[in-house]
């Protein structure tokens, strides 16, 4: 049975920049799978974009494909990549000029994919009764639509599919389902129909499972942790799929970290809502019907996967400006280091009321004692080394905020002893970027997909 290996290069913008490099050079793949994109992602490439029109895109990408190109061209790998963000034209002309500068001219074709950013329409849909509400909340988009900052529609799978049929080397999207980009090139290879529900399905899940990167191949992972080799040399994960839709998640040969079932079940419920209904814009997965199974070292086959039709929506992601915001951090030593930040933090609270400061929140953490689990921890017990304040505010007066930042350093000499860690002095005021989740009709947008080349 024809099998292909679509390997895992990049989690998040941010990701190790040595991995995609290491998945084309240590051992055979046929596809370069990369995901750049997180939520707040778009709207930060937004305001780039809008500084420099050339820009809006993942620009570690450009350097990466100047590395593993001609490598690339060579051993036919292609590359699917959400690297475009708002601005995929110009990710997609940037990649072509470095094709050019290595001699790869009539060798490389790129595939856009966009469509997906509606910012220029929301004032059209709200005005024709897509109110574009909150999923959370229900609440229509125009109660904040004058403060939005990014709008775009999660495409799936098929329009990179679209662009592989015609001929791309290298697929740049805007915002697109990380899924999509896995699950793409296994539809293209094997020539599964739309309506191949369990095989969709099964292509989503595959592209669940590697979208993060090393995280099913033992980074971050619970599942003793503390014996998962070679960390410093992590292999990333790697899909062997198969045209009936089973596959097996593995990573190259001499590489650290581990593939196990306990370590992909760690990564299947990641950001899981209901197991049985997996929403995507190709499928609606049913994460219940996955069997898994070791298959050798470093090798867990997944079968068995069921999946239903899709719905008629795209989901849109949409981000906002909501106030400002600042955080700030004292660090107080033993003795009494604890009681210590409960009194400075009592102390500046009374302070701000004092002046008059308006804020939505203010939000203490004692780093050390209760942080992590907040009030589940509940009171420490034991004598504490260390505890760090830290106490953040959020407004819509960027004035108040400011004041605030203007009050935490005082406590170093007007508040409890034995206090340090505030160095770096006042801290820094930050423009609030909120998240709006909704839903689109899929009939009122439309990928479109272009082809380009060197």
């Amino acid at each position: 049975m024809k099998t292909i290996r679509i390997a895992s290069g990049q989690g998040f913008w941010g990701d190790m920049l040595e991995a995609p490099v290491q998945q084309v050079e240590g051992g055979p793949i046929d596809y370069l799978m990369l995901d750049y994109l997180a939520e707040v992602t778009m709207s930060i490439m937004q305001k780039q974009r809008s500084r420099n029109p050339e820009l809006g895109y993942a620009t570690d990408f450009v350097p990466l494909m100047e590395r593993i190109l001609p490598a690339c061209v060579e051993r036919d790998i292609k590359v699917t990549a959400n690297a475009g963000g708002v601005n995929p034209a110009g990710c997609s002309a940037a990649v072509l000029e470095v094709a050019r500068k290595l001699g790869l001219g009539g060798q490389v074709r790129v595939g856009i994919v966009r469509g997906d950013d509606i910012m220029d329409r929301l004032e059209s849909f709200t005005r024709d009764g897509i109110e574009l509400r909150n999923m959370d909340t229900g609440e229509p988009l125009s109660t904040v639509i004058d403060r939005v900052q990014s709008a775009n529609v999660y495409f799936g799978a098929w329009p990179i599919v679209e662009a592989l049929s015609r001929g791309a080397r290298v697929v740049v999207t805007g915002r697109c389902t990380d899924t999509g980009l896995t699950l793409a090139p296994m539809a293209y290879e094997f020539g599964w129909a739309k309506d191949d529900w369990d095989r969709v399905a099964a292509g989503t899940i595959a592209g669940h499972t590697i979208e993060c990167g090393a995280q099913a191949s033992g980074g971050n992972c619970m599942v003793d942790w503390d014996s998962i080799p070679d960390l410093a040399n992590i292999g990333y994960p790697i899909v062997e799929a198969s045209a009936d839709g089973t596959f097996v998640i593995t990573k190259h040969p001499g590489t650290g970290g581990r593939i196990s079932p306990a370590v992909i079940k760690e990564q299947l419920v990641y950001e899981m809502g209901d197991p049985k209904a997996y929403i995507t814009p190709d499928c609606v997965a049913d994460f219940t019907s996955i069997h898994l199974a070791g298959d050798g070292t470093d090798r867990v086959r997944m079968f068995g996967i069921r999946g239903n039709p899709e719905t008629e929506f795209y989901k849109v992601s949409i981000s906002y400006s909501s106030g400002f915001k600042a955080v700030g951090t004292l660090v107080y030593a033993w003795p009494d280091a604890y009681r210590k930040a409960e009194a400075a933090d009592r102390i500046l609270r009374e302070r701000l009321e004092r002046l008059g400061l308006r804020f939505d929140e203010v939000l203490t953490e004692f780093v050390g004692a209760s942080a992590c689990h907040g009030p589940l921890a509940g009171t420490p017990s034991g004598e504490l080394a260390e505890v760090e304040l830290r106490v953040g505010v959020r407004s819509e007066s960027k004035a108040d905020v400011e004041r605030f930042t203007k009050e935490l350093a005082p406590l170093v000499l007007t508040g409890p002893p034995n206090v340090t860690g505030f160095a770096g002095g006042r801290p820094r005021v930050q423009e609030i970027v909120a998240y709006w989740p909704a839903l689109i009709p899929k009939s009122v947008v439309e990928p479109v997909v272009e082809i380009a080349e060197a």
